[in-house]
């Protein structure tokens, strides 16, 4: 177990406590379920919809996601009648994206990724009508591609001979949960990893998709220049010992004595074995922790999440590289808004291109981000 996950800990426990104390949130507003210029929007019921939120909140592109239900009959229904059976809505999120950047047919292929489609009667550890999974499409576009997709998902042999039973259903209205549910994974990230690990969802998605599920449209972005992974004796004339303790091994150096943790210049991270690009300075930010912090990937698709059981039940979340297959650090939920996560990784798994340097170095095609 890492020293900082105890930090991290410990500085949960106040967080929670101050925010349950201090009513710092607010009641979502029909304002809020409005999109904004450049969103679009989607629907879906994946289960619980702490966990599914928490997942379309990673998805690149996605803006705002916000629990609740959707699908019944009944007017303004509560968390406690729709839990107990006693309405008709299916627990849902309603996802708020930028088609710029995500397409709707990424987040359904995103969606199949992150739920049991062959389960009738709930999702993993819930049970009951109200937690069944189904895409709820806003217009006839979204209708064909939820329809083309889960025919192409059928097909795939990945479930072998079990149906799809996700339901694809027209969009009627949406009714948000109370204030306490939402960005439940934020505010009460230990309750909500315990709930997760628990609820074996992420253990089934593991077994369906290896590491398939991670991100919503990402692809992996390979290095500027050919690469293979080279043996571990030549890893280790090539890497000085950190390095290789911490690529190669899963070791931690210490906080407040690496390269990168107090670096403010502009420019990017890349893998120090491979060269694949994998974090941004203008996602890094001071978390006080003694190592070099970003709410999220530059390349997605070059992030590798793991998953085991820790400490107190907790989830870990180790952070790899794709194509290195370096250990770079852990991932946690105490992060900076938009995304409330904190990849807080080892300045050793990493090596910083300053931005005069992307053009000469091979990563011309991240200049524009820092004009």
């Amino acid at each position: 177990m890492r020293i900082r996950s105890l930090a991290w800990l410990s500085t949960l426990a106040v967080v929670w406590t101050l925010c349950s104390q201090a009513g710092l949130a607010r009641a979502v507003t029909a304002e809020d379920l409005k999109p904004k210029p450049g969103e679009a929007v989607a629907t879906f019921a994946g289960g619980c919809f702490w966990c599914t939120e928490a997942d379309f909140e990673k998805a690149p592109g996605v803006t705002r996601v916000f629990s609740g239900f959707s699908g019944g009959t009944e007017v303004n229904p509560t968390y406690k009648d729709n839990s107990a059976g006693k309405t008709s809505h299916l627990e849902s999120v309603q996802v708020f994206f930028d088609p710029g950047k995500v397409s709707y047919k990424d987040l359904v292929e995103y969606f199949w990724r992150h739920i049991d489609p062959t389960d009738p009667d709930g999702q993993f550890v819930d049970r009951g009508k109200q937690y069944r999974s189904a895409i709820f499409y806003h217009d006839e576009q979204q209708r064909r591609i939820a329809e083309e997709s889960k025919k192409r998902l059928a097909d795939s042999g990945v479930f072998k001979d079990k149906p799809i039973v996700t339901e694809i259903r027209a969009y009627e209205i949406f009714y948000p949960a109370e204030e306490y549910h939402q960005q439940y994974s934020i505010k009460n990230p230990l309750r909500y990893r315990y709930y997760r690990f628990g609820s074996g969802r992420d253990q089934f998605v593991k077994q369906v998709w290896g590491e398939q599920h991670a991100t919503a449209g990402a692809e992996p972005v390979p290095p500027p220049k050919p690469f293979v992974k080279p043996s571990p004796e030549e890893l280790k004339k090539k890497l000085t010992p950190m390095q290789f303790d911490v690529t190669q091994l899963g070791g931690t150096e210490s906080p407040f004595k690496n390269d990168y943790w107090d670096n403010k210049k502009p420019g990017i991270y890349v893998d120090i074995v491979s060269g694949e690009p994998l974090f941004s300075s203008l996602d890094k930010y001071e978390s006080g922790t003694g190592w070099p912090s970003f709410t999220k990937p530059l390349e997605p698709g070059n992030i590798i999440e793991r998953h085991s059981k820790t400490l107190l039940f907790a989830d870990r979340v180790e952070v790899r590289s794709k194509f290195a297959d370096s250990h770079l650090g852990d991932v946690f939920m105490d992060g900076p808004p938009p995304t409330g996560l904190r990849y807080c990784l080892d300045s050793a798994a990493l090596r910083f291109i300053p931005r005069e340097e992307l053009e000469k170095e091979g990563y011309g095609k991240y200049a524009n981000l820092f004009k």
